[in-house]
């Protein structure tokens, strides 16, 4: 049940005990992921819920044994050599026709950051990407700037509204300028709420990644956007699949990968990110929960930051104590200490 609290329950993965339904302190995807926790973790969002059973009969065994998420373990994983990858990157090519860019409207209603909506032509399909840009009020341009990928919300919800502003607001209050473009496969440009192929996947992944480099290449046409200070920043579902275009990119100067690592399912190897991991040299940082049961440290976190091919001085692994969804404050510090060290503290 979705609540103030997480909630636990009988079931064990692992040597952790389940808690679901998601707190009002953590990402609201979280109602609907799994998360595990050690059965003596005392965090403030923890709860449970009383039961009385109506019938004196033992429970099915069913609902009280244990239970395993299965993921792709990547601790023996070895990405694909130079001359396969180079044949992945034709894959994402694109021709940089002209954009035909159109701010559709512009809302200046919140105190703290203009909002226009924005939309271009796709690198595919004679489509049009909205993307929102969300300019700070605190401060003078040019602005630096932070591409943002989201989390699986995108795919749940199918309306693009500020209450998904929850994890990047903060971006925008600290004076730095956030886009965030709708890419394939979400929100109003989800055409498949009942699920996916693994191969429409792959082309809707490769879609994804030329609507985010030609998001950059809108911002290289605005006179108020610093060209020099790029960063990237996705969370979970972005915190995996923004690997892909990092590795493709050389524009950003930086990027924060938040719940992210290797993918824990099996995607094709042409959209794994394991296999770019390697290519990726800009400096990264990593903000990953202990006891996450959807990205685990051993079989996903860890190969994912150890393959990196950014040099070791420059990239970070943070750990904070928690699941997949991550505790805002140390979450949002971390984020905002990385930037300040790699794009510069804003005045």
């Amino acid at each position: 049940m979705v609540g103030n609290v997480k909630e636990w329950c009988f079931n064990s993965e692992g040597t952790s005990r389940f808690i679901l339904g998601g707190s009002s302190s953590e990402p609201k995807y979280m109602y609907q992921d799994p998360d595990a926790r050690p059965a003596f973790d005392r965090s403030e969002d923890n709860g449970f819920r009383l039961v009385k059973y109506l019938k004196p009969e033992p429970l099915p065994e069913a609902q009280t044994s244990q239970v395993s998420i299965r993921l792709t373990d990547y601790r023996n994983a070895k990405p694909v050599p130079d001359s396969v990858f180079r044949a992945y990157q034709g894959l994402y090519s694109y021709d940089r026709t002209p954009l035909n860019a159109l701010i559709e409207s512009v809302d200046d209603t919140s105190p703290q950051w203009r909002r226009e909506r924005i939309t271009f032509k796709a690198a595919y399909n004679n489509e049009r990407v909205t993307t929102f840009l969300y300019l700070p009020k605190n401060v003078s341009p040019p602005y630096q700037t932070v591409v943002h990928f989201p989390g699986a919300e995108a795919l749940a919800f199918h309306t693009f509204t500020d209450m998904d502003l929850f994890c990047i607001d903060f971006l925008m209050k600290g004076g730095r300028a956030v886009m965030f473009p709708l890419y394939q496969g979400m929100y109003d440009r989800n055409t498949h709420p009942t699920g996916q192929g693994e191969s429409e996947f792959r082309d809707e992944a490769i879609q994804r990644s030329k609507d985010l480099r030609r998001s950059l290449d809108y911002l290289e046409t605005r006179p108020d956007i610093d060209h020099n200070r790029l960063a990237y920043y996705g969370f979970s579902w972005g915190g995996t699949e923004g690997a892909i275009s990092l590795a493709l990119e050389s524009r950003f100067k930086t990027a924060v990968l938040a719940d992210g690592g290797c993918d824990p399912g099996s995607p094709f190897p042409e959209v794994n990110p394991i296999n770019f991991a390697p290519h990726i040299k800009i400096p990264v940082l990593m903000i990953n929960g202990r006891y996450d049961p959807m990205r685990p440290i051993v079989g996903c976190q860890l190969p994912f930051f150890r393959l990196l091919g950014t040099p070791s001085s420059d990239k970070r692994h943070v750990l904070l104590e928690s699941g997949h969804g991550l505790p805002y404050t140390p979450w949002f510090k971390e984020t905002l200490d990385w930037l300040d060290r790699y794009l510069g503290r804003v005045e």
